[in-house]
């Protein structure tokens, strides 16, 4: 026996080949047309694939308030804390609060005022068409004022 006659119990595994193309030839291995075979064409960007994840803004529940009833009156925020510019005994109206410079008109109009109770408020008065959280509600009331609709 010779060492050229000797052979392995089990033959090394090779990949099975598939017919791509060579390195020279026609494709030059790139193996397709178009987009593909050209350098440019390397697929779609990274950033892509992460916009496409995100969702689209479709439906009731994604930007129903720009979209759906868009005429909506929201009310106007004003916290009690504010309302220590008038004087004691005063009415608090929507008019007054635009004379004192707390809101602005909107569209022409005065717009719906809601007082929030954030603040301390320490002078009795008389709040009408406005509309008010609880806790400014409570507040107003502990110093004597009145909230009227």
């Amino acid at each position: 026996m010779q060492t050229h006659d000797l052979k392995r119990a089990t033959p090394n595994q090779t990949k099975k080949r598939v017919g791509r193309g060579g390195t020279r030839g026609k494709t030059s291995g790139k193996g397709h047309k178009g987009q593909g075979q050209h350098a440019s064409g390397n697929g779609r960007p990274a950033f892509r694939d992460l916009i496409k994840k995100l969702p689209k803004l479709r439906g009731h529940g994604k930007n129903r308030g720009q979209t759906v009833n868009s005429s909506a009156r929201k009310p106007f925020a004003v916290n009690v804390s504010s309302l220590e510019v008038f004087e004691t005994g005063s009415l608090v109206s929507p008019k007054t609060l635009e004379e004192k410079g707390l809101i602005s008109r909107s569209g022409g109009r005065l717009p719906d005022v809601k007082i929030l109770g954030k603040g301390e408020l320490s002078k009795k008065l008389t709040v009408i068409a406005c509309t008010a959280s609880q806790s400014a509600k409570e507040k107003i009331e502990a110093v004597g004022g009145k909230l009227k609709a």
